[in-house]
């Protein structure tokens, strides 16, 4: 099959997944490119990275990854498929959901969504941390950077910079 093609069916089906937020899909994404298109643990957790460091939504990675697997052309389709579906399906979904006004029924709709969508990303947090932390010093530099994050006033982006020199500087001695 086309890698182009392949690219947008992959993708496309993990944009209609995507309920909760991108974080949600990248487990699924995790296996789909390691068993489509090669793409190993580190190299998507380095594309999730920088997604994650990046001005814009995070979930731009995807451009990362079609870029790695097809080049530019591939990086336009991804885009494309990853999210205009769900673009589409939002606009179409919102548009209904308004029209269901304060229902018994769409809050029950949205009491239900609330936590699988938790649960999805959840596992998206999961499957990136089960890539990352891989020896003592990654684990540690993981609960530092989180306890830094969560308990002070420090810009966040600083605190991961800083952690991955760190983690770079540890990789290269040892």
């Amino acid at each position: 099959m086309n890698v182009f093609i392949q690219l947008a069916l992959s993708f496309s089906l993990l944009s209609i997944l995507a309920v909760g937020g991108g974080t949600a899909v990248l487990p699924e994404m995790q296996s789909i490119l390691a068993h489509q298109f090669g793409i190993d643990h580190t190299q998507f957790v380095h594309a999730y990275s920088i997604g994650q460091l990046s001005p814009g939504p995070n979930m731009l990675m995807v451009l990362i990854i079609g870029y790695r697997i097809a080049g530019l052309l591939g990086a336009g389709v991804v885009l494309l498929a990853f999210f205009l579906p769900s673009s589409i399906l939002c606009f179409y979904a919102g548009h209904l959901w308004s029209r269901f006004g304060e229902s018994s029924w769409r809050r029950t709709v949205q009491n239900a969504l609330e936590p699988i969508s938790i649960g999805l990303m959840a596992s998206g947090v999961y499957a990136v941390g089960k890539a990352s932390i891989f020896s003592p010093v990654t684990l540690a530099l993981a609960l530092v950077t989180l306890y830094l994050i969560l308990r002070t006033k420090i810009n966040p982006v600083l605190v991961i910079l800083v952690a991955g020199l760190v983690g770079a500087l540890f990789s290269y001695y040892s």
